[in-house]
């Protein structure tokens, strides 16, 4: 199973009605690399003051040097037309630059060259000395975990930014709101998230077969089956599926009580067949992984894989989109995995 750190980690949806001023992404070719447009908002006045889950973070200037150690904040800094100095290296799901498509789409869309923002890669852990060699005057980690060590080294290199409501779990509103506010574009961040709420309305309502279904997120360790993994109701992919129609399983609600903190959970093999959920969405290297799920006397009770009301999900890509929340992702989450959600409900497996 890919970690929480690893998962976090779309056609711009502001490209046209949002364009921006843009920090500059910092030394490229020895020259600092800038793209800018007009803003349709008028920025917020400075100092600004954030609240996050270690106290509040004090800003007393317009930031002009953005660096990121929550996968998804680049691409909300992108959306609002903001080139990052530096962000970590999509390593689970990302393209061959250590980027992802959208995000990569937005930047050229506002005049900027992806190669110029410092991708660090953050799998052994939050690399503080190149986020410090990208010379941050201000640093985000609303779409991250970072624990109060880590965001006490991170202060020392610049004012900086924590995650608000669940480490790895801040829905992704909350995440555009408190960037928007803390980079001075409140009103800006507002709309992109009315209107990316609104491009996610409308694919719900073209699939009313969605209604009243619920829906569970699992994962399962092929070398180790007496288990069934959920992903709970405090992880981005549940949440997603509530938002792309969905109810949640009756069997992840019970057990995310048990520890509200906790973004995973176990249910005994044994009782898998009591896993109450119309469709299940899983990870699988290939298709054959669900055939050998569906052959195993204990994981092949489970209602949904049993009748082929599963997903099977074998591009990563894509399924980052769901993990990974943002306003730029959303668009391949709508386009791309609901559909494959939509079969499932059908009774046709996707992968």
């Amino acid at each position: 199973m890919p970690s929480r750190r690893r998962l976090l980690a779309a056609a711009p949806l502001l490209a046209a009605a949002l364009a921006v001023s843009a920090c500059s992404t910092g030394p490229s070719g020895g020259e600092e690399a800038q793209s800018s447009a007009s803003t349709t908002a008028p920025a917020d006045a400075f100092p600004v003051s954030v609240e996050h889950t270690y106290g509040t973070t004090t800003i007393e200037a317009a930031p002009t040097r953005v660096a990121t150690v929550g996968w998804a904040d680049a691409d909300t800094l992108a959306a609002l037309g903001i080139v990052p100095v530096g962000a970590p290296k999509i390593t689970w799901g990302g393209n061959e630059a250590g980027s992802t498509d959208w995000f990569d789409e937005q930047l050229a869309s506002i005049g900027a060259d992806p190669s110029d923002v410092t991708r660090y890669d953050d799998s052994a852990g939050i690399p503080f000395d190149k986020i410090a060699a990208t010379a941050p005057d201000l640093i985000l980690g609303l779409s991250s975990g970072i624990s109060e060590e880590d965001y006490d080294k991170l202060t020392k290199i610049a004012p900086t930014v924590a995650w608000t409501e669940k480490a790895w779990g801040t829905p992704w509103q909350e995440q555009v709101r408190t960037i928007g506010e803390a980079v001075g574009r409140s009103q800006d961040a507002e709309q992109l998230v009315t209107d990316t709420e609104q491009t996610i309305s409308d694919a719900v309502a073209a699939h009313p077969e969605i209604e009243g279904k619920t829906a569970a997120w699992a994962w399962f360790t092929t070398t180790d089956l007496s288990t069934v993994g959920l992903y709970t109701t405090s992880d981005l992919r549940p949440q997603m599926l509530t938002e792309l129609g969905f109810e949640p399983s009756p069997t992840v609600v019970e057990l995310s009580a048990k520890d509200p903190s906790a973004f995973t959970t176990n249910l005994s093999a044994e009782k898998a067949s009591s896993l109450q959920a119309d469709i299940i969405v899983f990870y699988a290297q290939d298709e054959s992984t669900a055939q050998a799920l569906k052959k195993n006397d204990l994981i092949g009770q489970i209602p949904a894989l049993a009748d082929g009301h599963y997903v099977a999900s074998t591009d990563n890509a894509v399924a980052l989109s769901m993990s990974l929340p943002s306003p730029l992702s959303m668009r391949t989450a709508v386009e791309e995995f609901l559909p494959k959600l939509v079969s499932a409900v059908n009774g046709t497996p996707a992968s």
